[in-house]
């Protein structure tokens, strides 16, 4: 199952509305200018898998459960759209993207998927006393508003063991999560590829 855990799911993606933020309308007369919708990761810009070739699926509404182990409570309603990746083996990966009202709730939203992201661990352990986790911080990358990477690692009481890499980025109100994840530890992670990903996400967002 692509972007899994084996811990325990936590809860459904709760509705809670960040600070409300002025509304721009259109002079009188003149058509409101719709702005495109930001552009989603393509297959052959993930990091490359040894012997598989990467599959996306398509661009659909919604919040992904493959990302709700680490984001699964506390994140605000929106109009989320996201994608789904696979490969033919156990590595999957998905992509979340959001366009807020204004840039200071698109950087709130960052600030707070980081926050939840750097709790997972501790939440997935609480959850579950069978499985094991551990975070790390990768650091913060220089593209548009700011992207952090993570890293997150479970093991369970059977033998079970994954590891993901998360990012948060931000180009003004639009905000995107992307996940990977297969069976392995932290050795198994490929973190520079991943932040090069996560780079290519943040520029498609504008």
């Amino acid at each position: 199952m692509p972007m899994r855990t084996r811990a325990t799911a936590l809860a459904a993606l709760t509705a809670a509305a960040l600070a409300a933020g002025s509304v721009l309308t259109a002079p009188a007369g003149a058509a409101p200018k719709k702005a495109a919708p930001p552009r989603f990761l393509a297959a052959s810009e993930l990091p490359r898998h040894p012997t598989s070739a990467w599959a996306a699926g398509p661009v659909t509404d919604g919040f992904p459960v493959e990302l709700a182990y680490c984001l699964g409570e506390g994140v605000p309603a929106y109009d989320y759209r996201h994608r789904v990746f696979h490969t033919d083996l156990d590595t999957g990966a998905a992509q979340v993207t959001v366009v807020t009202g204004s840039a200071a709730k698109g950087r709130a939203l960052a600030a707070l998927l980081h926050k939840e992201i750097r709790s997972c661990a501790d939440r997935i352990e609480g959850s579950d006393p069978e499985t094991e986790a551990e975070g790390r911080y990768y650091g913060r990358l220089p593209v548009e508003e700011g992207a952090t990477v993570h890293g997150l690692h479970t093991e369970t009481s059977w033998g079970a063991t994954d590891i993901h890499l998360l990012s948060v980025g931000r180009d003004g109100r639009t905000v995107t999560v992307v996940g990977w994840g297969q069976m392995g530890d932290f050795g198994d992670a490929p973190v520079a590829a991943f932040k090069k990903t996560t780079k290519k996400a943040v520029n498609k967002l504008h």
